[in-house]
């Protein structure tokens, strides 16, 4: 889920004398804000004044979260990315951290062999897949998840770029505590209001999180239980088909596009297969898949692993919109059951090529007619497929990735 700290200068201006007393001005500010715009809605929304008061007794404004705009002032201009390097999904597969993951997950698998079994029958969701997002999300319950989440949704509803949103998660923090669901000292978050082991943000657990050890709360703090149950909820709320799998490492033939890439352009495995595709494992995809409808997936295009993603790969992405993610989770899923072993294609390397050159790309495409899924950067499957696409229309092999090469050529 692009994090900014407030900067420096600001920190500087925060401890002088002169805005010690412009900081004390926006502190009361907030402390009227809080009774006389929060309070009322979270009335509207069947918060009782004792609660809205318990909630927010002490609270007072954290300067040091990100994408703050203090009353008076405008949001910093972002950054130019012109310094920003682009670089290749390998990072995020860092074999350290998959590893120790992997290492502690094939405990548990162990230890909670029973619950898992049970959560599995009820929501339909593998354990294996709910210990990846378990391990990914707060090391298993052992990160620290440090803050009062009402100062972090406090802070954020009254000054930051993304008020509304936060407003609503702060409205939702009161209803959890007004329902007694949990108490406010229970409710630790992180910079960005997301809480507990799974990392629900407030709407996601009055929506998503449930009491599976029994004891009437939906304690996503302390109980293994209720972690996991909710996070199997959540996936199957989204459409997890049980029965199938997230998806195949697979070698994806230069007969079949690049630019065929995306989950709108499903089709049926079988007909993959009959295309030439097939897993890089050497076994065949399971006769239960065949019928069933898969995506080309290649978050490096040409120049690293590719895949066949089943719906629940899209899932997945339902609890953080990244095809990394979704790969991360997928592979510690697989190795925490299976065997433990990394994807098998290499992850190719991206030099020479800045961010702000693959936006200008990207902006060529748009202009081209291209949707990209947004000029941000960054390369998404849109933005993947188009380059493909373009370049088979220009006589280029289609790579479907940027580079430094095709970065002259637009």
């Amino acid at each position: 889920m692009n994090r900014f700290f407030i900067s420096l200068a600001l920190a500087a201006l925060i401890s002088s004398p002169v805005h010690a007393q412009s900081s004390e001005k926006v502190e009361a500010q907030f402390q009227a804000w809080l009774q006389n715009d929060l309070w009322p809605e979270a009335k509207r929304n069947g918060v009782s004044k004792r609660n809205f008061d318990k909630a927010f007794k002490g609270v007072t404004l954290n300067w040091k979260l990100p994408d703050l705009v203090p009353p008076g002032s405008k949001p910093k201009p972002q950054r130019k990315q012109v310094q920003t390097e682009f670089k290749s999904p390998a990072k995020y597969f860092n074999p350290n951290n998959m590893n120790s993951i992997i290492a502690t997950g094939r405990k548990l698998a162990t230890k909670h062999k029973r619950l898992l079994a049970r959560i599995e029958k009820k929501y339909g969701v593998p354990g294996r897949v709910l210990l990846a997002i378990w391990g990914r999300e707060s090391a298993f319950g052992r990160a620290s998840i440090p803050h009062n989440a009402f100062r972090v949704l406090g802070t954020k509803a009254f000054m930051s770029t993304r008020k509304e949103l936060f407003r609503k998660e702060a409205i939702a923090a009161l209803v959890i505590i007004d329902k007694g669901y949990a108490n406010p000292s229970q409710m630790k978050a992180s910079w960005a209001g997301a809480m507990g082991q799974p990392q629900f943000l407030p709407s996601s657990y009055l929506e998503y999180a449930v009491d599976f050890d029994g004891d009437g709360k939906r304690n996503i703090w302390g109980s293994t239980g209720d972690t996991l149950a909710s996070i199997a909820n959540y996936l199957s709320k989204f459409g997890w088909q049980t029965g199938r799998d997230w998806g195949f490492e697979a070698s994806i033939p230069n007969n079949v596009s690049c630019a065929f890439e995306g989950p709108d352009q499903m089709r049926k495995i079988a007909d993959w297969t009959n295309a030439g595709v097939k897993r890089v494992s050497g076994k065949a995809f399971p006769a239960q898949e065949q019928g069933k409808e898969g995506a080309i997936l290649l978050p490096a295009g040409r120049s690293g692993p590719a895949f066949i993603a089943t719906p629940n790969f899209y899932v997945i992405k339902k609890y953080n919109n990244s095809d990394l993610y979704a790969l991360f989770v997928g592979n510690v899923a697989d190795r925490i059951q299976y065997s433990n072993k990394p994807f098998q294609a290499p992850w190719q390397k991206v030099s020479g090529i800045k961010r702000h050159e693959v936006k200008k790309m990207q902006e060529a495409l748009v202009a081209k007619g291209y949707d990209v899924g947004g000029a941000d950067g960054l390369a998404g499957f849109k933005t993947r497929r188009s380059i493909g696409d373009w370049q088979q229309k220009n006589g280029l092999r289609p790579t479907c990735f940027p580079s430094a090469g095709l970065v002259k050529r637009f």
